[in-house]
C-alpha cells in the first residue's frame, strides 16, 4: 500500500492592531465607501513595534504544535512561505526552527507570494510521498504591510498581515487528504506585481538607478490575468480529479479582493454557499490567506467536516497554486 498523506491540522494568527477604512483616511485621499465598494475589506490587521513574519510565524506554528499534541522534536522539516521576511538570511523557517524547539527539522523558505501555502502543501506531499519525511509543519506568513507605499491608495488599503499554518503528516493507511495538486508560473507576467529589494552597487563600481523599495502593482494587468487563468486551472484540477463543482463542498480563492472573489463564483459554477471569505476583516494576507479562511470557517461552523475543499491562489511571479483536499472530521 502506498504511503498516504493527512492534514492534521491547520490554524492562524494575526496581530493585535486593527487599521480600519476610516483609519487610512487620516493619512491617504481615500474613504470607507470607496474601499469598501472597490475591495470588499473593511479592516485589517497590521505588524506593530517590533513584529515581523518571523513573530506571525511562530504563534501560528505554535497553534498548531499545542492543538495536535505534537513533540517539537518529532517535526523533520519545516516550510516557511513568506514574501516579505525581516531578514534575506538566515530564513523564516531556520528562526522558526530555534524557537519552536524543532531541532532535528531540516528549515528553509520559499517564495511564492500569495500562492506559497498551496506551495508549500505540494512540496510536503512530494517529500511524504517519496518516504523520505513523516512529519512537516508548513508555515506561511506575511507581514506585507510593511513594504507598501501608504500614499498610494491603490495598493495600501489592499494588505493586512498574518500567519497561517498546518502539520502534514504520513498516513500509513494509504489515505490522501491532497489528492490532486497543481502548481504554476508565468514569469512572463513577473511585472505584475513586484517588490525590489534595497541594495547598492560597490562604490568604486558604477552606480545604478535608483528604484522603489515598496510593493508595485499592475491592478488592471492582475485582474484581467486571474480571470483568465484561474478558471482555466480550476477546471483543469476538477478534470484531472474527474469531479465536478458539484463534487465539490467548498472553494476557498486567495483573499485578494472581494469584488474578484464575487466576480469568479459564476464562471466557476460554486454559488455563494460554497464560497467561504475573510477579506473583509483582514484584508489580503498573501500566503496565509488560505489557512486563515479554512481556520475560521471550522471554527465558526461555515466548513462542516468531514468536506472535500477546492483551494485556490495567485501571487506575483505570476504564481498559481490549486488544489482539492480533504478535511477530516477530527481535524485540529
Amino acid at each position: 500500500m502506498s504511503r498516504g498523506i493527512r492534514i492534521s491540522g491547520i490554524n492562524f494568527d494575526v496581530p493585535e492592531t486593527i487599521i480600519t477604512n476610516d483609519d487610512l483616511t487620516k493619512i491617504v485621499d481615500t474613504s470607507d465607501e470607496w474601499i469598501a465598494q472597490r475591495t470588499g475589506i473593511k479592516k485589517r490587521r497590521v505588524v506593530s513595534g517590533d513584529e515581523n513574519s518571523c513573530t506571525l510565524g511562530i504563534k501560528a506554528a505554535q497553534k498548531i504544535l499545542d492543538k495536535t499534541g505534537v513533540n517539537p522534536l518529532d517535526i523533520e522539516m519545516i516550510i516557511v512561505a513568506s514574501s516579505s521576511p525581516h531578514r534575506a538570511y538566515p530564513s523564516v523557517a531556520c528562526e522558526l526552527q530555534a524557537f519552536l524547539g524543532c531541532k532535528n527539522a531540516a528549515a528553509f523558505d520559499i517564495k511564492a507570494a500569495c500562492s506559497g501555502f498551496i506551495y508549500g502543501l505540494g512540496i510536503a506531499k512530494g517529500f511524504i510521498k517519496s518516504g523520505m519525511y513523516k512529519k512537516i509543519l508548513i508555515v506561511a506568513t506575511d507581514a506585507t504591510t510593511k513594504f507598501v507605499d501608504w500614499t498610494d491608495r491603490a495598493t495600501c488599503v489592499l494588505f493586512g498581515d498574518g500567519a497561517g499554518a498546518a502539520l502534514v503528516e504520513a498516513d500509513e493507511n494509504g489515505e490522501d487528504d491532497i489528492p490532486f495538486i497543481n502548481l504554476v508560473a508565468d514569469g512572463d507576467n513577473k511585472e505584475f506585481i513586484y517588490l525590489n529589494i534595497p541594495n547598492a552597487n560597490c562604490p568604486l563600481a558604477q552606480k545604478e538607478d535608483e528604484k522603489n523599495h515598496n510593493i508595485v502593482m499592475q491592478g488592471r494587468d492582475v485582474y484581467k490575468y486571474v480571470m483568465q487563468k484561474i478558471p482555466a486551472e480550476v477546471n483543469k484540477i476538477l478534470k484531472e480529479a474527474n469531479l465536478t463543482a458539484d463534487d465539490i463542498d467548498y472553494f476557498i480563492p486567495h483573499q485578494a479582493n472581494l469584488r474578484m472573489i464575487e466576480a469568479l463564483g459564476p464562471r466557476l459554477n460554486f454559488g455563494e454557499e460554497k464560497i467561504i471569505t475573510n477579506i473583509q476583516d483582514y484584508g489580503n494576507i498573501s500566503a496565509a490567506s488560505i489557512p486563515s479562511v479554512l481556520t475560521e470557517g471550522i471554527k465558526d461552523g461555515r466548513i462542516k467536516l468531514p468536506s472535500t475543499v477546492l483551494i485556490c491562489a495567485f501571487g506575483a511571479g505570476m504564481t498559481i497554486g490549486t488544489a482539492i483536499i480533504k478535511l477530516r472530521a477530527d481535524l485540529k
